[in-house]
């Protein structure tokens, strides 16, 4: 076992209450997570819970129910957080009950989802709160049998004497645990030793989302609420000036109309940078508010440019030309390198702004009063969007409440919180209740876009085709994509990566795996041109780089492990028999790193109807421990097919500032058909710490996609989306 300190300024975060009868609460201000009553089956509920205002509350039958505070957006951290708490503590996963905290930062800390950190920020501290009670209700049975501490096991809830008969429950001695002094330290377990970490679990929320229940944003309902509809400028470098108020007012069951501003002074990263002043209509139902949407008569001021498709690329040019880089890291000398290079191979890069589309549309539920405010749904940043309505409301923190609803899908669109602080401007503004609902087209034309982007790479190779200068210049509208410190950083003596940035007033955001969405599939398909170019094997040609980083690595702010990266590599190799022929099959292989998980991909494509089509997907992937296999592989597969849709099909072009693309007639999404028939995906075994898996698995798919269907189609995609430039094979 591993001991650990408790002693994180304790008194604000590990607390003991007893409510009436006695009872046990351990409470951590940076407990990030925790399990579901549609899993509990062989216990009674309790005839009474021991009140616990906090984290970890224990019935006396045993039950036990962990807060989860983090938002649950699809990753299945409702499941795999108490999982963590459960393994610590000793309890039956089958005695264990997940409830949804509300917003909480006296409480919490990192109570948010994105950066796939939820796990990796939450590890340890989940594990203490878990091993934690366990010490404490082990005292207190020691304290009654007038034993120590040594002479007790647990297993399951079950507290037993070593040289003894006598045995009692979680649920009997919970009350006895109340004022036991909290230790020092606590003994962890061992990974050898976990017996629920690395087991498939179940979602927690499954019987309730199968059958319906309302779980989501969209489910919320509040006696006395009205709906609400928005309409923001049609185009970005628009505001309004005046609508027709009075006659939207008069249509059935239109009960309000008017202009709310959202405009908050010193706004955060994660407020609304686009549209602040918008068109509310408030009424009875959705049907009747989006019948009178179409009835606006609004008039749009012009206050900036309105751009078109077509200046993107070119400012995207005219950044790397005007050599004003915002990072850059350099290597050795790569000009004289290529120079003297035997073979120099330069190619460009570029993608489009991408919605996020999620299957739940934006919305939020607020309920502002003169004194509070109450706001429900969902959001991937709750803290963010109380800080917000805090400013726009000019009222306390302590007199706002968010609670988070399950999300229907997220990406990094909710990590935005315009539309909570939209739904508290209505709420102020009518004075009640109400739920603020996005039509798939307000969401699509509202901005918060994945970034247009642009890499230029250079390689030059001797005559022994030994990679000996590589250089990469990229560009955002207006974040760019560049990672100045990743491979192949650390494996070229003569190596340089400089970022540029360009102005847009489209808005835009993270989006999946931010920026390595793009940067992924731009430098793994260049790194198969220049293994072509080499004459070398796509998978041994990167391994060699990665055995010069391992051997005698460039620099000192290499941001990856060498070893690692080349072990997924080596283990898709192995796991799709690459080398292997296959008739008819032609494969493409990327490998990629970011949010700390290194993830190697072949795609195996095949010819059906004269059109390439995916047939099986390989993935290794290191991650750390894997928590919950299932929810892992899920994770993984969902990437997969995120990246090869968006990759293939996907793209927002303007035409005056406005999105010509608004509904799901214009912008395709990857159908069923298309998805690849397989996705297997082997982990390797590790000790190490969890780190990222919601956004590790999309990035090199993308990369792999491309290199197949080069082969396939002999032709080499270097612009997204791919579907543009696909040839229909004879």
């Amino acid at each position: 076992m591993t001991k650990i300190k408790t002693q994180y300024n304790r008194r604000s975060f590990l607390k003991i209450s007893a409510a009436a009868g006695g009872g046990m609460l351990i409470g951590f201000s940076w407990l990030t997570g925790c399990v579901s009553d549609s899993n509990v089956k062989t216990v009674e509920v309790p005839n009474e819970w021991f009140d616990i205002n906090g984290y970890i509350k224990i019935g006396d039958t045993g039950m036990v129910t962990i807060y989860s505070p983090n938002p649950e957006i699809g990753q299945n951290v409702k499941t795999s957080m108490p999982m963590i708490v459960a393994e610590e503590l000793d309890v039956d996963w089958n005695h264990v009950v997940v409830e949804q905290a509300p917003l909480n930062t006296g409480f919490y800390q990192n109570q948010f989802a994105g950066g796939s950190l939820s796990i990796r920020l939450s590890w340890n501290a989940l594990r203490l709160a878990g091993a934690t009670g366990r010490r404490m209700l082990l005292e207190a049975a020691a304290k009654e049998w007038g034993l120590s501490v040594s002479d007790l096991t647990v297993n399951k809830g079950i507290i037993k004497e070593k040289n003894g008969e006598r045995s009692i429950s979680y649920g009997e001695i919970a009350s006895k645990a109340v004022g036991i002094e909290i230790p020092e330290e606590v003994e962890l377990k061992s990974p050898k030793n976990f017996n629920l970490i690395g087991t498939s679990q179940k979602n927690v929320d499954r019987n309730e989302i199968i059958t319906g229940k309302p779980l989501f944003g969209l489910d919320f309902t509040r006696e006395g609420m009205q709906l609400a509809m928005i309409q923001h400028p049609p185009a970005f470098g628009m505001k309004v000036k005046g609508f027709n108020a009075e006659e939207i007012k008069s249509m059935p069951g239109v009960k309000d109309a008017f202009i709310i501003d959202i405009s908050i002074e010193e706004p955060s990263w994660s407020d609304e940078k686009g549209f602040l002043e918008l068109i509310a209509i408030v009424g009875d139902s959705t049907w009747q508010l989006m019948k009178a949407k179409k009835r606006i008569k609004a008039n749009w001021e012009v206050i900036g440019e309105l751009e078109n498709s077509g200046i993107h690329t070119e400012r995207l040019e005219k950044a790397i030309a005007s050599g004003k880089a915002v990072k850059i890291r350099k290597d050795g000398d790569p000009e004289a390198a290529f120079k003297r290079a035997a073979k120099v191979i330069e190619r460009t890069y570029t993608a489009p702004f991408i919605a996020h589309n999620t299957m739940e549309p934006m919305n939020f539920f607020a309920n502002v009063t003169e004194n509070s405010a109450e706001l429900i749904g969902p959001t991937q940043t709750p803290e963010a969007l109380e800080t917000s309505v805090s400013k726009l409301l000019n009222m306390p923190i302590e007199d706002i409440t968010v609670n988070m609803t399950r999300i229907g899908g997220g990406f990094g669109r909710r990590l935005y919180v315009h539309f909570g602080v939209e739904a508290a401007a209505i709420s102020k503004k009518i004075g009640g209740p109400v739920k603020l609902i996005y039509t798939r087209e307000d969401d699509m034309s509202q901005g918060t876009y994945r970034p247009a982007y642009i890499i230029k790479y250079k390689a030059g190779l001797d005559e022994n085709n030994k990679l000996i200068a590589f250089t990469a210049k990229g560009a955002g509208l207006p974040g760019g994509p560049m990672f100045p410190n990743r491979f192949p950083a650390g494996t070229v003596e003569n190596y340089s990566a400089e970022e540029f940035r360009a102005k847009t007033n489209v808005t835009t955001g993270a989006w999946r795996a931010p920026s390595s969405n793009f940067t992924a599939g731009a430098e793994q398909s260049f790194l198969d041109e220049v293994a072509e170019l080499a004459g070398a094997d796509p998978i041994d040609f990167r391994l060699e780089l990665f055995e010069r980083a391992i051997s005698n690595p460039i620099g000192e702010k290499n941001d990856y492990e060498a070893e690692r990266y080349a072990g997924v590599l080596k283990l898709v190799k192995e796991k799709s028999n690459w080398g292997v022929s296959k008739p008819g099959v032609h494969r493409g292989v990327a490998a990629y790193f970011c949010h700390s998980t290194y993830v190697a991909e072949v795609v195996d494509m095949i010819v059906e109807d004269g059109k390439p089509k995916i047939k099986k997907v390989w993935c290794a992937v290191d991650c750390g421990i894997v928590v919950n296999p299932d929810a892992a592989i899920n994770m993984i597969q969902g990437g997969v097919i995120d990246g090869i849709g968006h990759a293939m099909y996907s793209e927002l072009t303007f035409e005056n500032g406005a999105p010509n693309e608004m509904n799901f007639d214009r912008y395709q999404l990857i159908r069923h058909s298309q998805v690849p028939e397989d996705i297997e995906v082997f982990f390797v075994e590790s000790n190490i710490d969890p780190t990222g898996l919601g956004e590790p698995g999309l990035p090199p798919a993308i990369g792999a996609l491309a290199n197949a269907l080069y082969k396939v189609t002999g032709q080499r995609y270097y612009k997204q989306p791919f579907i543009s430039k696909q040839p229909v094979v004879s």
